[in-house]
This record gives C-alpha cells, sequence and structure tokens, in this order.
C-alpha cells in the first residue's frame, strides 16, 4: 500500500532497487568493515515524527466488530497519511530509518562543523511537516495529529545478526534525546533535544524553554535579511552526498548500477518470506495482505551502568537465541528497536508464507522459552518483559514509493505495546491468544484488569506459566457428542468397518483396531460419537478420550489417562484416588505395570461384550503409549477405534501399530452433494434452501461437514437470511416484485425432503435483496483453514491463486495471465500444472469433449479482418483470444480446495482489490456477448446501441464498451433499414451469391417442399458435414465465465451504472438458456442497485442512473421471470409498464382495445415509419421494436391462460400489434417467430382460417431468411409448429418426423425450452401412433432435459405423459405412479400450475382414471371435482384439448358407476348434461380433430347409456384397444395426401356434419 502522489513506480524495478527502497542510506551506501558487528559512530541530526492519535482510532475500528473493512480503512488511512510526510523528508535529504508503528525516524549525516546548518534544515522540515500535515481530519471523527522531535549529535550504529539474517541498530544518548523530544512535545508541537539546541544557530529559532537542561519548543523560524532559505538549502545539499541528482527520483539509491555483493548485503536485512516475493518479481501492490498473526513483542531493560558495547553484545546474544526459537515455532523477528530504558524485539508469527496450525500455541511456548533464557543468560537485564497479541492486521508496505517498510498495523498491535508497560516481568497474552492456543488452563494465570492509554477495553488478560504437567492424566470426554435429532449422514461404510471390528473381536478372540483418517472437519469426532453411543447402546464399556498436541510430549499421557478411566479414578477426588485404586487391585499379584495391566485387561476382558477404546486426535499420541497399546492390541481381545489426521508424520512405535493384521484402516470420504445439503438445511432448521445458497454452501464446503456447519452458524449470525413458514398450502400470487423471493424458492424443486412430523412447522428460507453472498466473508476459524493450505504453497504459486480469487471461482488463463505481470505463458502453464498436480485447482469440463472453437470470442468484427502483424502488436490486449482460444483444448480452470478461493480473495486490500476487479472489468468488456456460433450480439438485443449516447454523456462508465459488434446479424437488419446487403446476407454460404439470391426468389407453397429446400440448402453450406454437427453454441460459458463475473467486478469497483447493464444481459442469457431461477437472481440484485421504489411514482428516483430503454428492459425481463413463476397478474403489470416506457401504450379497457385493434389494423399497417438516416438511431429503434416485440409476445401468452371473451380481446389485440412490430424491425427471422406464435394463438383459440394463413406466412418468410442464429431459432419454431399442426390433425408420422428435425436444430442452438416443447408433442404423436417404446425413449430424453432444472412446468407435462403411459401404455413405464403422485400433491398448488389449466386438466382427469381402475372411488371423486373447475378454463390446444378428452373419459365412467352405489356423495349428473361437455368440446376443440373419433365414440356410448345400453369399464379405461384403431389407420390414410389444408377442411367438414347429428340426437334423447 506504499504510495506516492509525486513519483510512480516503474513497472519493473531491478532487484537492487526494490531492496534499497527497504532499507535507510545508512545501509545501501553503508562501508564495509572488517566485523558487521562493529559499534560505528557518526554525527547527525534525527528527526522523529510521532502521529497522536493512531492508537484512539485503531481503537474505535476494534470496537465496531467490522475487522477485515476497518484494517484495510486504517491501513488507508496511515499508508496515505505516512506516505506524504516519508517524501517531504526525502525532499529535505533525510535518510528514513525506520516506520515501527506510527513513529517515523530520519537521520541526516553529516560532519559536526556542519550539523548547526543541518539543523536549521531540519527545523524549517518539521516546521513545513506540520503546517501540510499537522492534522487530518478522519471519517470517524478522530483526528490524526503530529508530534515531532529533533535531537543531534553523536550517533552509533550496530549491525546485530548473523550472516541469515541481519538487524540495523541507531542507538546512544542522542537517540534516546529524540525519543524524549517525541514525549515531552503536546500534538502539532516540534521540541528540540537540548543537546540540539546547544547545537543550533540559536539566533534563526523563536523557542520556548520547557525544562533546563531537557528541552526546548520551536515556535517558528526568524527569516533575517540577507538570509535566503533557498541559498541555505542548496549549501546544504553540498553536505549530503547522497542526495537526489534526478528530478524524476527521490533517492540515488534506487539508481545504483548492479552490485551482486551490495546485493547479497542488503538481503540479509530483510525477511525470508518478502525476499522470496522480490525474487519472485512481485509489484509491490501486490504483497500487502490482511490476515490474522500472533505477535510477540519482547522487551529487554538494562542497568543504566551497562557499558554501551557490552550491551551491543547482549543484544546480539539476545537476538540470535530469540530468533532461532522464534523461526522454530514459525514465526520470523521482525526488527529490532531501542527504547529509553533498553532494547524491543517485535516477532510475528502467521506472516505471509508462515501461516501454520496452533500458531498461539507456538508463539506462548516460544516466549516462555525466551524469557527462561534471557533471565538466566543475560547477566545485565534488569527486567524480562514478553506480551503476545493474536489477531487481523494489516502486513504490507508502508511509506512512499522510494522509500517503505514491510511492517504490521492493527489495534493488536498497539495492545502488544501497551501491555509490556502494563504488565511488566511476566510472560502475558491477551484473551484471544489464550482460547485461541488450546493448551491446558492450568499452564495460564488470570491477571487483573489495568488501564491502558488509548484502549477502552483491552479484555481479559492471563500470564503463561510454562507448559507444566499438574496431573497425571486427563478426563474422559470427546470432542463432539452425538446429534440427537439427525442421524449421521453417509457414513454407512465407516460404521460397517467398526462392526466388522466388533465382529472379530468377538469370534475370534483377538484385539482389533479401526483407524479413520481424514482431514481436518469431515466428521472424525462426529462418527466417534456416534460408535460411542451405538457401543454404549449394545453394553460394552467405552474409555473416550480426545488428545491434544500438548499431550504427546508427556510419556505414557495416554495410556494413564485410558487406565485411569478403566479403573474410574478420573472422576474421583484426588484424595479418594489411591483408596478407589487400592479396592480395584486388592487380591491381585503384585507385577510389573506392564503385566499388571494386561491381566487387568484380561480379566476384564473375559465379559461377553469386549472393551472399547475412542481415541480422537490419536496423532498427539505419545511413543510410549503407542507401544504399550501395540502390545495390549496383540494380546487382548479389546477393540481400539482411532481417528487421525494425515498431515502429521507418526513415530515409529505407531507406524508398527497400523501395520499390525488386526489395524483396520479407513479413510474417511467427503459427504455427498445431496447429505451436504441436508445437513445444511438441518443447521439451517428450513426443509429447503435456494440455489444460490447452494451454490455458495457447494463450493465453499466440497462435502467436509465441518465446513458446512460453520457457514450455516454464520449465515445465521450474520442475519442475512430470511424464513417463510410453509403450513400455507397455496401459494398467493404477489402484486409486488419485490416480495417474490419466497415464491421464487416455492417454484423451484425442493432438494431436500421433509424430516420431520406434519405436526411441525416447515420452513424456507432465502437471501436478502442485498445481500451478496459472493462478498460475504468467512467465519474466522474457517479462512484460518484456507491460509494455512495457502501458505504451504510458493510465493510464485500464492500469488497465482490470490489473483486467480479476484476473478471468481472459475476463470480463463488469458485473464489470468493478464492480472499476472512480467508473466509468460510458459511460466504460467508450468505453476498451473504444479497446482493441478497437488489438486488445489483442476481442469473444468476435462472429461466432456473440447469444444471446436474459442469459447470466449470478441465481438467485434475488426478483430476478424485484423492482420497477423496486427495480432502481434496486440498480443497482450483481450483480443488475442480469438487466436489462441482456437487451440483444440480447454483452457478455463477451477479451485479445487474448499475456502481457499474465498480466504485468498480476502486477502488483497481494498485498494488493490479495486484495481484487480477494474483491470478484470477491463479485460471481459468486449467478450461480453454472444458466442463466435451466434455471431456475437447482445443478449438483451441491441443493447448497446439503446444507451451508447445516455453512457458517453453521463461519464460515469470507465471501461464499458459500447461500440458496434459489427456482427453479421447487426449488420444485415440495420441496412435492411438502409439499403439491401446481399453480399453478407448468408453466412454459411460456400457457393456464389447468385446461388443464394435464386433461393430467394423461390417460394415454398407447402411445408414439404419448406423441408426439402432447407435441406438441399443445409447441405451446401457444408458439403464435407452436416452444419448441426460445426459450430455448437457457447453462450452458457459466455455467462458464467464473462457476464456473471463481469457484474461481480462491477459492483466490486462501485460501477453499479455498468453493473446494472450486464445485470441485465445476464438475465436475458438466463432466460435465454432457459434458466429462470438465475434469471430471477440477476434481476434482484438489479433492483437492489435501484433502491426501494416509492409510493409514488412522481417521487420515484432510482440510485443509479439508467436510461428509459433499460428501465423498460428492465421490466420486460421481470415479466418474462413472473411469467415463468405462475405471477400473472405482476408480469401483465411489468409487460404493460415495459410498453408505456417504451412509447408502445397497451389499453386497460374493453373500449380501448375495440379502439386500439381498429388504429392496429388500418391506420399503423398502412403507415409504417420510414427508417432515420443515423445508422445509430436505426440500432437505437430496433432496440425499441425488439424489446416490444418480447412485450407483445408476453402479453397475448398471459392473456391467453384466461379463457374469459375479455381475455381473448386483450390477447387478439396483443398479436396484432405483435405483428405491426415485427413487420417494422423489418427482421424476417423476427416475422418468422412472430407468425408461428400467432399461429400458436389462432389454433388456441379455435380460429381455424387464421390457424392456417399465419402457419403458410410463416413458411413462406422463413424461405427469406438467412441462416443466421436467429433464423435457425425461427426455422426450428416452425418445424416445431408443422410437427404441432400435424398432430393436431392426425398426420402422426409426418409430425413425429418433424419432431425429430426440430429437436436437432434445438440441441445445437441449446435452446431446452424450445426442446422440451417439441418432445412433449413427439411424445403425443408417438403415443397415439401406439409406439410405447418410441414413447420410453422420448420422455428419458425429456428427464434428462428438465430434471437438473426447475422447470415445475416441464416436470407436470413429463409426469402427466408418465400417468398416459401407465394408463394406456400396455405395461410400458417410465415413471412409477407413485412418483407421479408425489410430484402433484407436492406442486399442484404453486402458482405455476395453478396458472396451466390445460395441463391440470389432464393431471387431475388422468389421477382419477387410475383411481378408478384400482376402485379407489373417493379419490377418483376428489380429482374429477378438481378437473371438472377447470374444464371451463381451457382452450383448444393440444394439452387442453387432450384434458379435455380424459375428462370426458371420466364423465362417462361416472355416469356408468352412479348406479353401482359407489360414490360417497352421489353425483347429480346426467345424459344430458354430460352430452353438453361432448357439444362444448366440438364446438371448442375444433382445430384439433385428432381426438374428435374417440370423442364421437365416447359420446355414442353416453346416448347409448341414456337407452339404457350396457357399456363396458374396460373399453372406457382402455379405449385404444378399440376405439382409436380407426383414428389411427385414418391417420396414416391422410399422411397420404399432399395439401395438409384439403385435410383440414375434410376433418372440419366432418366433424360439423357430426356436431349436427349430435344435436338432432340430443334432441331425441330430450324428447
Amino acid at each position: 500500500m506504499a504510495t506516492g502522489k509525486g513519483v510512480a513506480a516503474p513497472p519493473l524495478w531491478p532487484v537492487e532497487a526494490r531492496l534499497a527502497a527497504l532499507l535507510p542510506d545508512l545501509l545501501v551506501f553503508r562501508k564495509p568493515r572488517g566485523s558487521e558487528h562493529e559499534l560505528a559512530t557518526a554525527q547527525g541530526v534525527l528527526l522523529g515524527v510521532h502521529v497522536t492519535g493512531f492508537t484512539a482510532l485503531m481503537d474505535r475500528f476494534s470496537l465496531s466488530c467490522k475487522s477485515e473493512h476497518d484494517m484495510d480503512t486504517l491501513a488507508h488511512i496511515f499508508s496515505y497519511y505516512i506516505s506524504d510526510i516519508v517524501e517531504h523528508v526525502l525532499c529535505f535529504g533525510g535518510d528514513i530509518l525506520n516506520i515501527t508503528g506510527n513513529v517515523l525516524l530520519a537521520l541526516w549525516t553529516v560532519e559536526q562543523n556542519q550539523l548547526s546548518d543541518i539543523i536549521t534544515l531540519v527545523a524549517k522540515c518539521s516546521l513545513e511537516i506540520q503546517e501540510k500535515f499537522g492534522i487530518y481530519h478522519t471519517r470517524e471523527g478522530q483526528d490524526l495529529q503530529l508530534k515531532i522531535g529533533l535531537s543531534a549529535g553523536r550517533i552509533s550504529q550496530v549491525i546485530v545478526g548473523d550472516e541469515q539474517r541481519q538487524y540495523l541498530l541507531v542507538t546512544g544518548r542522542d537517540v534516546d534525546g529524540v525519543q524524549l523530544a517525541q514525549r515531552l512535545a503536546q500534538a502539532n508541537e516540534i521540541v528540540l533535544s537540548w543537546n540540539c539546541w546547544k547545537l543550533c544557530e540559536q539566533y534563526m529559532f523563536e523557542v520556548e524553554i520547557m525544562r533546563e537542561d531537557e528541552a526546548v519548543k520551536l515556535r517558528d523560524m526568524r527569516i533575517i535579511d540577507p538570509f535566503d532559505f533557498d541559498e541555505h538549502f542548496y549549501k546544504c545539499l553540498d553536505y549530503l552526498p547522497h542526495y537526489r541528482t534526478s528530478a524524476d527520483i527521490l533517492r540515488t539509491a534506487l539508481e545504483l548500477d548492479p552490485d551482486s555483493a551490495l546485493e547479497q548485503t542488503l538481503r540479509k536485512h530483510i525477511m525470508k518470506n518478502l525476499l522470496k516475493k522480490i525474487d519472485e518479481g512481485q509489484p509491490m501492490e501486490y504483497i500487502s495482505e490482511f490476515r490474522t498473526v500472533t505477535m510477540v513483542l519482547v522487551s529487554l531493560e538494562f542497568h543504566k551502568t551497562a557499558w554501551m558495547l557490552h550491551l551491543c553484545h547482549l543484544i546480539q546474544e539476545a537476538a540470535l537465541y530469540i530468533s532461532t526459537v522464534i523461526e522454530k515455532g514459525g514465526g520470523q523477528l521482525s526488527r529490532i528497536f531501542m527504547s529509553e530504558t533498553g532494547c524491543m524485539f517485535l516477532c510475528v508469527f502467521g506472516l505471509p508464507g508462515d501461516k501454520k496450525p496452533d500458531e498461539c500455541a507456538h508463539a506462548l511456548e516460544s516466549s516462555f522459552s525466551i524469557f527462561s533464557f534471557c533471565w538466566e543468560n543475560l547477566a545485565e537485564t534488569k527486567l524480562v518483559s514478553i506480551s503476545i497479541t493474536s489477531g487481523p492486521v494489516f502486513c504490507g508496505m508502508v511509506g512512499a514509493v522510494a522509500r517503505h517498510e514491510y511492517t504490521v498495523i492493527g489495534p493488536k498491535v498497539s495492545l502488544v505495546a501497551r501491555m509490556i508497560t502494563a504488565y511488566p516481568g511476566l510472560v502475558s497474552c491477551d484473551e484471544v491468544t489464550y482460547l485461541r492456543s488450546m493448551l491446558p488452563a492450568y499452564n495460564f494465570k488470570k491477571l487483573p484488569e489495568k488501564m491502558m492509554k488509548n484502549i477502552s477495553n483491552p479484555g481479559k488478560m492471563y500470564e503463561y506459566l510454562g507448559h507444566r504437567r499438574c496431573i497425571m492424566f486427563g478426563k474422559r470426554h470427546l470432542a463432539r457428542e452425538r446429534n440427537k435429532n439427525h442421524s449421521l449422514l453417509d457414513r454407512e461404510k465407516e460404521l460397517e468397518a467398526f462392526r466388522m471390528a466388533q465382529q472379530g473381536s468377538l469370534h475370534q478372540k483377538k484385539g482389533q483396531a479401526v483407524l479413520y483418517e481424514g482431514e481436518k472437519g469431515c466428521g472424525k469426532s462426529q462418527l466417534l460419537a456416534e460408535i460411542n453411543f451405538l457401543a454404549q447402546k449394545e453394553g460394552h464399556r467405552v474409555l473416550p478420550l480426545k488428545l491434544k498436541e500438548a499431550d504427546s510430549k508427556q510419556c505414557f499421557y495416554a495410556i494413564q489417562t485410558l487406565m485411569a478411566i478403566f479403573f474410574e479414578i478420573d472422576m474421583c477426588p484426588a484424595y479418594y484416588r489411591q483408596e478407589r485404586l487400592h479396592k480395584q487391585l486388592h487380591g491381585m499379584v503384585e507385577e510389573p505395570l506392564h503385566c499388571l495391566f494386561n491381566d487387568l485387561f484380561f480379566v476384564k476382558a473375559m465379559r461377553e461384550t469386549p472393551l472399547i477404546f475412542l481415541i480422537d486426535e490419536a496423532q498427539y499420541m505419545d511413543a510410549a503409549s503407542w507401544e504399550f497399546l501395540g502390545t495390549l492390541l496383540s494380546s487382548v481381545p479389546i477393540i481400539m477405534v482411532m481417528t487421525l489426521t494425515p498431515t502429521f508424520t507418526l513415530c515409529g512405535w505407531a507406524q508398527h501399530f497400523l501395520q499390525s493384521p488386526q489395524a483396520i484402516f479407513v479413510p474417511i470420504s467427503k459427504l455427498a452433494t445431496t447429505s451436504l445439503l441436508r445437513m445444511a438445511c438441518w443447521e439451517l432448521g428450513v426443509v429447503s434452501i435456494p440455489q444460490e445458497l447452494q451454490i455458495y454452501l457447494l463450493r465453499r464446503c466440497f462435502g467436509n461437514p465441518l465446513y458446512c456447519e460453520v457457514l450455516c452458524q454464520d449465515l445465521l449470525s450474520k442475519n442475512i437470511l430470511l424464513f417463510h413458514d410453509l403450513q400455507k398450502e397455496e401459494e398467493e400470487e404477489n402484486s409486488k416484485w419485490e416480495t417474490l423471493s419466497a415464491n421464487a424458492m416455492k417454484s423451484t424443486m425442493y432438494s431436500i425432503s421433509p424430516a420431520s412430523s406434519e405436526d411441525q412447522e416447515l420452513y424456507v428460507c432465502t437471501v436478502k435483496d442485498d445481500v451478496n453472498l459472493d462478498t460475504v466473508l468467512l467465519p474466522p476459524l474457517l479462512k484460518e483453514i484456507a491460509v494455512n493450505q495457502l501458505d504451504q504453497l510458493s510465493p510464485g504459486e500464492q500469488l497465482l491463486v490470490k489473483c486467480a480469487a479476484v476473478i471468481g471461482h472459475s476463470f480463463h488463463i488469458d485473464l489470468l495471465q493478464h492480472l499476472l505481470p512480467g508473466w509468460g505463458k510458459n511460466k504460467l502453464l508450468q505453476v498451473l500444472r504444479a497446482l493441478v498436480d497437488i489438486h488445489v485447482l483442476r481442469w473444468c469440463s476435462k472429461s466432456q469433449d473440447l469444444p471446436a472453437e474459442p469459447i470466449l470470442m470478441p465481438s467485434s468484427i475488426e478483430i476478424i479482418e485484423q492482420t497477423k502483424e496486427e495480432r502481434k502488436s496486440d498480443a497482450g490486449s483481450p483480443l488475442r483470444l480469438q487466436e489462441e482460444l482456437s487451440l483444440p483444448q480447454t483452457e478455463v480452470l477451477e479451485f479445487g480446495v474448499p475456502l481457499l478461493q474465498e480466504a485468498a480473495w480476502e486477502l488483497w486490500p481494498k485498494a488493490q482489490q479495486t484495481a484487480l476487479h477494474l483491470e478484470c472489468a477491463w479485460f471481459l468488456r468486449d467478450l461480453a456477448c454472444r458466442c463466435g456460433s451466434c455471431h456475437g450480439g447482445d443478449f438483451v438485443p441491441f443493447h448497446r446501441f439503446a444507451i451508447c449516447s445516455t453512457k458517453s454523456s453521463s461519464g460515469t462508465s470507465r471501461f464499458c464498451s459500447y461500440k458496434d459488434t459489427g456482427s453479421i446479424l447487426t449488420q444485415v437488419i440495420t441496412d435492411k433499414l438502409q439499403l439491401p446487403s446481399p453480399q453478407d446476407s448468408f453466412q454459411f454460404q460456400t457457393k456464389s451469391p447468385r446461388s443464394q439470391e435464386a433461393f430467394t426468389r423461390e417460394h415454398c407453397r407447402t411445408e414439404e417442399e419448406f423441408l426439402d429446400q432447407l435441406n438441399r440448402k443445409l447441405a451446401q453450406t457444408s458439403p464435407e458435414k452436416d452444419m448441426l454437427t460445426t459450430k455448437p453454441c457457447h453462450c452458457k460459458e459466455v455467462l458464467k465465465l464473462v457476464l456473471s463475473p463481469l457484474t461481480q467486478h462491477c459492483l466490486v469497483i462501485g460501477e453499479t451504472t455498468c453493473a446494472f447493464y450486464y445485470l441485465l444481459e445476464a438475465a436475458a442469457a438466463s432466460l435465454d438458456l432457459s434458466d429462470n431461477y438465475m434469471a430471477f437472481l440477476y434481476l434482484r440484485k438489479a433492483s437492489s442497485l435501484l433502491g426501494q421504489p416509492s409510493a409514488f411514482s412522481f417521487f420515484k428516483k432510482h440510485k443509479v442512473k439508467i436510461c428509459q430503454f433499460e428501465e423498460a428492459t428492465f421490466c420486460c425481463l421481470r415479466s418474462e421471470v413472473c411469467f415463468n413463476m405462475g405471477q400473472i397478474t405482476l408480469a401483465k403489470n411489468l409487460a404493460r409498464q415495459a410498453l408505456r416506457l417504451l412509447k408502445r401504450n397497451f389499453p386497460w379497457t374493453w373500449f380501448g382495445v375495440i379502439f386500439q385493434t381498429f388504429l392496429e389494423k388500418c391506420w399503423r399497417s398502412c403507415s409504417l415509419s420510414q427508417p432515420p438516416d443515423n445508422p445509430s438511431e436505426n440500432k437505437k429503434k430496433l432496440a425499441i421494436l425488439q424489446q416490444q416485440v418480447q412485450c407483445l409476445s408476453l402479453l397475448w401468452q398471459l392473456y391467453n391462460l384466461e379463457a374469459t371473451a375479455s381475455s381473448r380481446r386483450f390477447a387478439y389485440l396483443a398479436t396484432v400489434m405483435q405483428e405491426n412490430s415485427a413487420k417494422e424491425s423489418a427482421s424476417e427471422a423476427q416475422v418468422v417467430s412472430t407468425y408461428v406464435a400467432l399461429s400458436q394463438f389462432s389454433q388456441n383459440m379455435g380460429d381455424k382460417e387464421k390457424w392456417l394463413h399465419c402457419e403458410q406466412m410463416a413458411i413462406q418468410k422463413n424461405s427469406l431468411c438467412w441462416f443466421s442464429r436467429e433464423g435457425l431459432l425461427a426455422t426450428a419454431q416452425l418445424m416445431q409448429a408443422l410437427a404441432y399442426t400435424k398432430l393436431c390433425l392426425g398426420h402422426l408420422d409426418f409430425s413425429i418426423r418433424l419432431g425429430f428435425q426440430a429437436r436437432e436444430i434445438c440441441r445445437h442452438l441449446k435452446k431446452p425450452a424450445l426442446e422440451n416443447l417439441v418432445l412433449s408433442v413427439l411424445f403425443r404423436s408417438a403415443f397415439l401412433k401406439k409406439k410405447f417404446d418410441l414413447c420410453v425413449h422420448v420422455l428419458e430424453s425429456q428427464w434428462a432435459l428438465i430434471s437438473q432444472g426447475h422447470d415445475v412446468l416441464g416436470l407436470a407435462c413429463f409426469y402427466s405423459a408418465c400417468l398416459d403411459l401407465l394408463l394406456y401404455g400396455k405395461g410400458w413405464l417410465c415413471r412409477p405412479f407413485g412418483e407421479c403422485l408425489h410430484f402433484i400433491q407436492h406442486y399442484e398448488h404453486s402458482c405455476i400450475l395453478n396458472s396451466q389449466s390445460n395441463v391440470m386438466l389432464g393431471v387431475h382427469s388422468s389421477l382419477a382414471m387410475w383411481f378408478a381402475q384400482d376402485s379407489q372411488w373417493k379419490l377418483f371423486e376428489h380429482h374429477f371435482s378438481k378437473a371438472r373447475q377447470l374444464v371451463k378454463r381451457t382452450n383448444a390446444s393440444l394439452f387442453g384439448s387432450h384434458g379435455f378428452v380424459r375428462f370426458l373419459e371420466c364423465h362417462v365412467l361416472m355416469l356408468q358407476k352412479i348406479p353401482q352405489g359407489v360414490f360417497t356423495h352421489t353425483p347429480s349428473e346426467t345424459p344430458r348434461q354430460t352430452l353438453k361437455y361432448f357439444k362444448e368440446f366440438f364446438s371448442r376443440c375444433v382445430t384439433c380433430p385428432v381426438y374428435h373419433q374417440w370423442v364421437s365414440e365416447l359420446k355414442a356410448s353416453v346416448m347409448r347409456y341414456g337407452k339404457r345400453e350396457s357399456m363396458s369399464l374396460t373399453n372406457i379405461i382402455r379405449p385404444f384397444d378399440t376405439c382409436l384403431t380407426r383414428i389411427w389407420i385414418e391417420g396414416e390414410f391422410l399422411e397420404e395426401n399432399n395439401s395438409f389444408e384439403g385435410n383440414l377442411q375434410r376433418f372440419v367438414r366432418v366433424a360439423d356434419v357430426k356436431e349436427n347429428k349430435d344435436e338432432e340426437e340430443i334432441q331425441e334423447c330430450i324428447c
């Protein structure tokens, strides 16, 4: 975090310059001496700057309970404040000796006769510092001020340490003088030591004598003519040989020529972990981190009578011992500095690269060893005090670019210094260290509380007494208790190993040992608790014991404790132990301890059930206990169950024990995904969790139950979840978008089944709208675990992991290389391979087929036209993905270790985090478009063109690219508004444009001609292989690797406007990929950016400035999401709102509908607006038209769900308006899609003429479409519509063939929603064709398509088809009836299915038929009554007609069974009422004649029943055996006809004749 306003760091400094920037000139230009430890003296002036208020500021932060955020703010404030002071001192020629805590010490080394002039220079420097930086106002209300002390005279310097690590000490009377002057100064004052005052030009200063012979206060300098300070300044420069010679750099030391000897000397003064990062070439700003460390401050006070040279030898001896002891424990001696009374050593455990488990215990033990050594071996020591604290700190660079130091900043740093004075002569520690050490409590003594300066709440303090063996044994216990409410998950294999050991011990009369090995948190302790419960339940005697690391140092500790538990003396008072042990041993022969224990165990083990030892954390067992247990295992039939952590190295006796034939080694596996999610639900007290929370837990846990438990508890403590009661069985529609979270959850599949009784309340949870789970900080426990793993890596690997963590869970290596300055591709791949080998990272989709084209591809067409020379010159830009990503290999990786990505991301300081996220956003901006196979373009059509003027004028976007993509689709549509561009019209052509023009001139009269021409042209575009096998769509990868991370980067850097833009793109991409729930999540994030809406529209003011088009797009996308969630009313309102913003109002009243319909038919269709001349305006108009078409399409689908006359009028108006907008857009693909939609609407409404006309128009327009993605999609929609039409008409073979062709295109386009619709048509055609094996195949494909998502409607259609197969499939089965029934019972009250009357009519009717087949008449009545309520709300669609037919079958069956009295409530149904339903069917479902023959047969049976003729139940429930055979034969006959229009007319005539005949028969029955 070192910075400098005037001087910028060069991109790549040589190593010597980077080392020199960390050290003072006193070391850099130091002359070699015979002995490094020789005491040297020189004359100089010292300047000490003390930043007051900094400790109080840290105390304020420590009370806010936001340690990570506060540490960042604290480090930012101090670093930027001190950097200005450092640069000012350097400008005056000062040499920064050190920056220790909140004190800066600078030195001007000169000759004695130059001291007075230099004192004047330093005094002027001090005055200017106080004037410019004397007070700094912080937002927190705590001001930072300066106290400055000056001293001059003889300065002693000495270097202590060894050949590996050395430290510079500056000492002497005048060093004490500058510290005294600082202490005497108040805020904003400058104090000179008495010796400095005597040496200066006193007439130059206005001073105030503070204390005689101690110090004077400097008020100002007297400027007396002809004194000129500038002249004096340049005079002083002659005294400073190392003053800078260039205006571009502040220190000459940074411009030294390479010198290997100097480099080796300087390296000794820098910590090892920092040297490794410098050697790695890591930039200075990449080195700083936020992490939790443990600090040890050692204070040595010496007798005043000690000589200086002797003191230096004592400090040297102490430094060598302290450094050795600290490094053994995993810490580093950071710095040594002199105080007025002695010397202090600051040691830090847990610096980057040094993090180890149990660092607090190592710090305490090392401190006590140092304490004992100093007292016993340093003769002149007056007092030894050591304090230890643990907590989060900033570890990194502080100062300016030219001179900075690696230091630690945080409240715990201030606390450790205050503890030295509060508790002298002790080894003291704070409560955090005491708790984290996990050492026995008897090794500590609680200290009295004391007041500490500027620390309001220091907390409890303890004295560490050293490792004392106060007791002979521990107590029986296990780390975890068994959860009584929930069973153990996924541990059947591990428990089976224990049961096998039990059987072996009983049958073979031999000892058995089961050793479970697993990582920390994998559930070893929970497994032991379960075994303990099971063993005690079976009557076994269990001896449980949990060991700690300290126990491994006590010989026989484990076996002594087990024996105490065995003899039951561990729980009794100490005075009673001897008597109780005497009773246990009474009457036994005295033998050596080993044999005695063997005999005793043999006596006890002769019981029917063996003795069981449970030892948790057995890796901490001492060697003697391992040896004893090994002997015991081979001679006594006992059972030993132990847990081990694999990272520890076991002793020889432990290895021998593991190799015993009676020992079974069982590795503990990770929890399965379903088990982990079930555990999360248990921890949160819910039956289901949302998808984003599932992703959050799965990415962080990787099957580790401890991680899951801690994360769930952390989420609860941070109050970021909302809980919703599921007792309300029915979902209600919401009128507001902001309250949709619960319904969105209920609309998805429940991943966890309720595990409680029916009487217990059931809940689901959702994440609060303003919470971004990606930025939720890890709990401290888990962060420590992950940082420990990170520090096991090399510095280069650590840097790579930290940069990858900024990108996200998945990342592309090109973007990663962009964040790693100076890294070549070879070095990057080498480090990546190393990380993959140790499973820190893993390649994404490595087992899958690799794509034949780049996943990420820039959208600009200029990239394709670049020459090779331009590519080489632009090799560092993201555009070279076009070249490099075309290689047939995957270059996307993801993290393979839990928590590592989150912990590494949290280590970055906020400023550097923001800078890296900005780099990522810059890199990804040109890739935020559709994939290359889709020809680029925005997911929201022409999004960037509609807002480019707004963005460029507002100036809020720093990086977003809104240039023309130049994609084929963009050029074609834009040019059609101006001039045709046939040379760009056919993307896949390989022949001359003439063939294309000939193709466009042809008009397809029938669908057969259209399909023939389509197949022929597709074959021409790719003569070697079919077009559908090349260039698959990679938009899903673009969403995952570009859009989703890009929104996160924008949110982190505060670019909310750009974040909103990309959230809309991500939501549109998710809807395009049929992932409605993820689209909802993106739109919910966008809502949180805009803020809460006002109750009054004129008060509405968004927090983010967006244009009207984006607001309309936001409404349109939300409307589509609400439609998919069954929120019909809200979807209508949002679609209307979007149209209003797009200047296309939709009426509210029936009169408005009539008037608007008239206008749309007459005026608008005849006077379409001419395209403007401005190309940018053309594209903006296209964007608006595309959104209008989308909104109107949504509106007619929404109104089509209602069967009222008013809704039909609204739906019809929406279709007319959609048709006009599509024509105005001049997009042939859009026009084709619109005609297909109008055809579907007309069929649903029973308008046979409009149905045929729209379908014919779609066929003709499709022949003019070019083979773009949009054109191919329109073709797939048309083919699906044709298959649907053929099914409705009874052309079943033709429908099946069209369906398979449409499915292939859908699979190529990766359109799962459309593919699911195609499969539904395929199933119905195959079902009516009696091809049940094909039905099962289609259903399996449909299940693979929808089972992974959250498509409740798709599942309802799937289970409806399964019910049909169960009823009429002659034994063919896809899903059992119980599964179908469970789904319906679970979701029948959801808003999604409540809005789908057509589907639910068929479902309930099929269920009624099934229950009738099993003679369960109550259930038949229940579902039949629901079907009867739905029949009035259906239309003539395929699902509606199918459901109506099933309902009629149930109705006829009920009429037959009424005389038998099988119903609880006798229905009041008569044949006359039933015949009215038949009449309604023929009048409504005229466009679905495939069912007419069968319905006619049913109607005839009802009429026979009215004439008292019998009918067979078998014929009703199994109609395909008799009645529909003629329809299949007739359907095959009909397919031979050439014109489907003639076929339809024939069916219509037959239906009309039958309807007239039926009316006559009804009249006859009435008479």
